[in-house]
This record gives C-alpha cells, structure tokens and sequence, in this order.
C-alpha cells in the first residue's frame, strides 16, 4: 500500500499543478480578447439624461490598476456631470470655464465638468471596474461624444484610451469610449431608460379609459348579484357537509 501511494504521489502533485493552471487560464479567458475601455450605451438620443458606464478592464498580468481619468469633451459641453461614489475610490471633478455660455432648460451655464478622475481603488488581474457618470442634458449639435480615458497601473503603466477608428483602416490599439447620439425622440420625455412617465396618454387614449371604466360601473350590478348566489349556495352546501360529517361521527361513537 505504501508503494502504491508513493507512486501515487507525482501523479497528485500534476494533476494539483494542472487544476492550478487551468484556473489561471479561466481567469484570463473571462476578458474579451480586445478587452478596452467602452462606454455604455453606447448610442443616445440627442437632449436626453443618461447614465454612462466605463467598463475599465485590468490587462496587465502582474500591476493592478489604481486611477481612471474620464475626459468629458467640451467641444460640446455637457452642462451637468455628476459622478457615482464607488466604495474604495476618490472621485475628482475637473471644470473648465466655456467661451460661449451652455443655455438649457435649467438656466445658462458658464463652465463644464472636463473630466472625472477616480484614484485610490484597485482593479486587480484579471478583473474589470464599472465607473459611471450621469449627464444632462446630451448635445443636440453634434453625431457623437468622444470620452478619451487614461488607465493607470500600479507598476508606473500608463494606457491611453484615446485613438479613433478611422475608415477603412483596422481598429486602433487603444480606441476610445464613443458615444453616439441620435435624433431626438419626441415621444420620449428626456430621460433615457425612464420610460417617459405620461409621454403615451393621448385625449383619445383617456376617453377610452374613463368609458371602459363607466361600462365597468354600470353593467357590475348583474355580476354582483350573481356573485351574492353563488356565494351563498356555495356556503349552504358546505354547512349542509359539515351537518353529515358531525353525525356520521356521533354514530361512529355510539
């Protein structure tokens, strides 16, 4: 028995170091292969309020990542950016002042959020960090917003998400988060993913309503009734159960 489990023993010892292995390559292979960092969604209506996400992934093997720099572009200002809080991480705002006032629906604004840094966190191998940013209202004078994102490792890497695609040539190394937007719907109610409170109802749309509700009213009376019937035959046959079950009992006892 002792030989067998000596020889045993390398066998175990391979299959611990394969197990081990595969696990990394399990870890790896869960990124896309051209993991980058990319915004979503990533198309909006024109004029709408979001909520964008940055899916930051960690590419390097042996560094975590410790700070996401968001540039908000102000070629097309965004009159208000807010930042998510993400636990373990320090969010910074940056502005910059417009030379052409930003007038919207909430009053004129004189500067813009330039950019979003988060510091102080870790993304480690292998894994990815959502970092999100809300905005309101989207630009209405341009096809598209261009979000160019700097990673930072821990080991002193520093990735530039800032190349664009270009047509006809392949895709950039580093490309950066694009969002584009569309035209802007005018059944929506502004806020992108709300639903539109109220946007569908239309006058005919409540006519309807309030005569199906009518109908309901004035024609319930039969359906009530026949409800009070059956109810009461329904409870007179259980009584009348009820009355058998206790006497066949009594018979039994006796």
């Amino acid at each position: 028995m002792r030989l067998i489990s000596l020889l045993n023993a390398p066998s175990r010892r391979r299959a611990a170091g394969v197990t081990a292995t595969a696990a990394v390559l399990v870890a790896v292979a869960a990124l896309p292969a051209s993991a980058h960092v990319a915004v979503s969604p990533d198309s909006l209506p024109k004029g709408s309020t979001a909520e964008l996400t940055f899916k930051v992934p960690n590419e390097e093997s042996n560094a975590t990542t410790t700070q996401v720099q968001i540039q908000v572009p102000t070629d097309h200002p965004i009159a208000q950016v807010l930042p998510k809080a993400i636990p373990g991480w320090t969010v910074t705002v940056k502005t910059t002042t417009l030379a052409t006032p930003l007038k919207t629906d909430d009053g004129t604004f004189t500067t813009a959020v330039s950019e979003v840094d988060w510091t102080g966190g870790s993304i480690p191998v292998g894994q990815y960090q959502d970092f999100q940013i809300s905005v309101d209202p989207l630009p209405t004078d341009t096809n598209q917003l261009v979000f160019k994102a700097v990673q930072t490792y821990s080991n002193g890497d520093i990735v530039r998400w800032i190349d664009l695609t270009q047509a006809g040539q392949p895709d950039p190394e580093h490309p950066a988060p694009v969002l584009t937007l569309t035209a802007a719907d005018s059944a929506d109610s502004g806020t992108a993913g709300s639903g539109g409170s109220g946007s569908g109802s239309t006058p005919a749309a409540a006519s309807s309503t309030a005569a199906a509700a009518a109908q309901s009213s004035s024609g319930g009376g039969g359906s009530d009734t026949a409800g009070i019937v059956l109810g009461a035959l329904g409870l007179a046959a259980g009584l009348a159960a009820l009355a058998l079950n206790l006497l066949a009992r009594r018979r039994s006892e006796s």
